[in-house]
């Protein structure tokens, strides 16, 4: 690369040791100036264009005053004055000149093309020079963008052998030139003597002298058809370079197949369409046979019908052979560096902490493993995508002020938490540092780091809450006292003051009694402010949940229109629980409001009661649950359903899929909060176009009740039987893997299925299975369809159904028939038992 010299913007500095007048006087002999365009040249700049990806190529002649393009793409124009010409600072140098960043070059700081438009940035060429040494120009490259990393080797060998063409080209026109010259001069002497026969002499001796005296190898070729397909060639005429060019020795009126056998079908599939189209074409081929790779130029000459084809070629094996040892280079080059970033790689790989490259728009260009090991989403589900996408949106800020920085070229530090795709949150520390135009960064997990600071936090300030609550109690417990103290004398003494009157004195009774209601409010103003110092202000008391669905029925049908049918379905024999019946009242009709909105065209609401038993096996997978015996209260709708994404921020506050003025997004955080606080739990069951289950589990109020059952008592299993074989046919493979544990803890042979169509495949190859125990909910075809085929396949095979939703909820939207067998999710193993063994035991009787 040429170096970047200080020099006076603009000025050539001529220290080269030709002189500028036979340098002018070398392209005058040329005869190339103001010459019309060219399809060699134009090859030439197109070629070079296309290899460098630059937007600007010419061939560019410095004349006297002017630069002059012999062939150009991205000027526009045939020649510009010499002083804005950065080719005039190139024919000084040796070898190949390359500016990087002509902003950076003080040669060309005030250039008007560097400055204005196109701005240009980036310029490299390779001299035009004569066998004498001899700059005529250059063959360059330009572009509007700088290259700070200049060229590279191929691309430097490329340019070198583009200039050696272009003066090739100019060699053999200026060859011809002078042969057109003693031509002319022969022609003259033709003319002088007036000797027809003569001139034909001297013409056909010209000709033969340019024919026989290029270096290139030239023939003239009959092409031999068989119908329509070219099968061989015959050799008309051969020049003296033909041979050392091929190797073929007295080749005229001999065919092609005569003299190479092998030679390839290709070569006279080519001459073939010259020969019929009369279309000139230039290419590069291998010639296998031969040994040669050529430079080849076709064109038909004559009558069309004589098919004969005049070819120019060139061996260019050399130059084959030395891109071939690049290549090679290249190749043992890039096993070094593969070799050298093997242990990167590995650390890649391997690493528990997160890697990524992201560029400075804040989009993953490429991330390590451990993405998918600890926030669960693959390479494919991150790259492409912005990183906000998968950061809490109270974390953009921070996380885009990081990328920003590590744009400016500063290192970064950043902590953020991450969605996890299970839908859990995950903290990450990240450090971040610049290189080119990607930031690569690390990021730990510090989950657990920050699950502590969170937790002394919390247990701070719930240490203030108390201490401030405490103070508060002591207080309104103070004034409560006193004033209950002297409500009681002023009660007690109203109370016995009317006793003595008794009804004689109406008016005294009426003061009396109005004194008295007026004591009792200041006593449940006393209530009052006593619950003001409870943390949570909760009345909680024994609930009878079917009395209370059944007495705001006809609030909760006034609330939801005409348009939807309400259903309630109250559980016979229902455990009481100790909530404050206000906020479940609350609960349920927000529940029924929501399951409204999700109805738009009208449907069916349904509100079911039960008795629930969630296991160890149930609350496992679902922290912060208690095992033991709930109520159930769940709210069924036929609406338009939610999506997992919905589903997983459902809970957050303030989050709505309804239109802008329609919901606060605050419903369901509220209903969460009152039954987690009052030792619940809330389960969400939808897919999208199938509607909604919610259920609402609250604790059962246990005590001296006659539905409470000691939970020592335990009941033997029924178990299953060896010879019997249960298809089990789940799309979640969490509980899909459930159920086949449960089924073969129960004695049972098990066999299982992802999907609809899996399962009729192994029901077809498994005569023996004994029963079909399916989920009514799948993608594709749902447990309905696929019991309607296998009754088809198997009208005898017993078939029991599972759902989240509730079985009300299921028969009525359509999806299953009254009376068939159902249980409910979440089923504990004692109740699988139970139901595997009556449907087995029904269908057996």
């Amino acid at each position: 690369m040429a170096d970047q010299r200080e020099d006076t913007c603009g000025a050539h500095q001529h220290s080269a040791s030709w002189d500028e007048g036979d340098r002018l006087a070398a392209l005058d002999r040329y005869a190339i100036l103001d010459t019309p365009r060219e399809a060699e040249f134009d090859d030439v700049v197109r070629l070079a264009a296309d290899v460098f990806g630059a937007p600007i190529a010419v061939v560019n002649l410095i004349a006297s005053g002017r630069q002059w393009f012999k062939a150009e793409v991205g000027i526009g124009a045939d020649e510009l004055p010499l002083d804005v010409s950065i080719c005039a600072h190139a024919i000084l140098q040796q070898g190949i000149f390359v500016v990087p960043d002509t902003t950076a070059d003080a040669r060309f700081t005030c250039n008007p093309l560097v400055t204005g438009e196109p701005g240009l940035r980036f310029y490299a060429g390779a001299l035009l020079e004569t066998p004498d040494g001899l700059p005529l120009g250059t063959v360059c490259v330009l572009d509007t963008k700088p290259r700070p990393d200049g060229i590279t080797e191929r691309q430097r060998l490329t340019l070198e052998l583009l200039a050696r063409q272009v003066m090739t080209q100019l060699e053999l026109r200026r060859e011809i030139a002078q042969r057109d010259k003693r031509a002319a001069l022969l022609q003259s002497e033709i003319d002088a003597r007036r000797n027809l026969e003569a001139s034909l002499r001297t013409s056909e001796q010209r000709y033969r002298a340019l024919f026989d005296t290029i270096d290139a190898g030239f023939c003239i070729i009959e092409v031999l058809f068989d119908g329509e397909r070219p099968v061989d060639y015959r050799f008309l005429e051969v020049n003296r370079a033909f041979e050392a060019q091929t190797g073929l020795v007295d080749a005229a009126g001999k065919r092609m197949r005569e003299l190479a056998p092998d030679h390839e079908q290709h070569w006279f599939d080519i001459y073939g369409r010259v020969a019929l189209s009369g279309e000139p074409i230039r290419f590069e081929n291998e010639a296998a046979a031969l040994g040669f790779w050529y430079d080849v130029r076709a064109f038909r000459i004559g009558a069309a019908k004589e098919r004969h084809v005049a070819v120019l070629f060139t061996d260019i094996s050399e130059r084959r052979r030395a891109e071939r040892a690049i290549q090679q280079l290249n190749e043992t080059l890039e096993a070094q560096v593969e070799a050298r970033t093997a242990e990167l790689s590995l650390m890649w790989q391997t690493s528990p902490d997160l890697m990524l490259e992201i560029d400075f728009d804040g989009v993953f260009r490429r991330v390590n493993p451990a993405w998918t090991k600890l926030l669960g989403f693959s390479e494919t589900e991150l790259v492409g995508h912005h990183v906000n996408e998968f950061v809490l949106p109270e974390h953009h800020d921070d996380t885009v002020d990081a990328y920003e920085t590590a744009a400016e070229g500063q290192h970064a530090q950043v902590e953020n938490r991450y969605r996890h795709k299970d839908g859990s949150v995950r903290s990450i520390a990240w450090v971040a540092a610049p290189a080119g135009s990607i930031t690569y960064a690390i990021g730990r997990d510090i989950t657990k780091e920050v699950e502590q600071r969170e937790r002394l936090q919390q247990m701070e300030d719930q240490l203030r809450q108390a201490q401030k609550m405490e103070a508060v109690g002591q207080l309104t417990g103070g004034i409560a006292h006193d004033f209950n103290n002297m409500l009681a004398v002023t009660i007690g003494s109203l109370d016995l003051l009317k006793r003595r009157i008794g009804a004689e004195d109406a008016r005294a009774v009426r003061y009396i009694d109005a004194a008295a209601d007026g004591a009792r409010r200041a006593a449940n103003l006393t209530q009052r402010l006593l619950a003001f110092s409870r943390q949570q202000p909760l009345r909680p008391e024994p609930v009878n949940a079917n009395s209370l669905v059944a007495g705001m029925s006809d609030l909760i049908r006034h609330s939801i229109g005409g348009d939807i049918q309400l259903e309630t379905v109250l559980a016979g024999g229902l455990w009481r629980t100790h909530v404050d019946p206000n906020q479940l009242e609350n609960v349920i009709l927000n529940l029924a409001i929501n399951a409204r909105d999700a109805m738009a065209d009208g449907g069916r609401i349904t509100i079911e009661t039960q008795n629930a038993h969630l296991d160890q096996r149930y609350v496992a997978a679902h922290l912060g649950v208690g095992a033991g015996q709930y109520v159930l209260i769940a709210v069924s709708d036929t609406g338009s359903g939610m999506t997992p994404e919905v589903i997983a921020k459902a809970f957050d506050p303030f989050f709505t899929t309804k239109a802008v003025g329609k919901g606060t997004g605050l419903g369901l955080s509220q209903a969460y909060g009152f039954v987690k606080q009052s030792g619940g739990h809330v389960k969400i069951y939808s897919e999208p176009g199938e509607g909604t289950t919610i259920k609402v589990y609250l604790p059962r109020l246990l005590g001296d009740h006659p539905e409470h059952e000691p939970e020592s008592l335990v009941q033997p299993l029924p178990l299953g039987e060896e010879q019997e074989l249960i298809l089990v046919v789940e799309d979640e493979p969490a509980v899909r893997q459930f159920s086949v544990d449960a089924l073969v803890e129960l004695g049972y042979r098990v066999i299982s299925a992802g999907s609809a169509t899996e399962a009729l495949r192994l029901l077809d190859a498994n005569p023996a299975v004994s029963l079909l125990f399916t989920d009514v909910v799948m993608p594709e075809i749902n447990g309905a369809k696929l019991a309607e085929e296998v009754r088809r396949r198997r009208p005898e095979l017993p078939i029991l159904f599972t759902t989240g939703y509730t079985r009300n909820a299921v028969v009525h939207n359509g999806v299953l028939e009254p009376g068939v067998q159902l249980i409910g999710k979440p089923f504990t193993i004692e109740e699988l038992a139970a139901r595997i063994r009556e449907a087995l035991d029904t269908a057996t009787s």
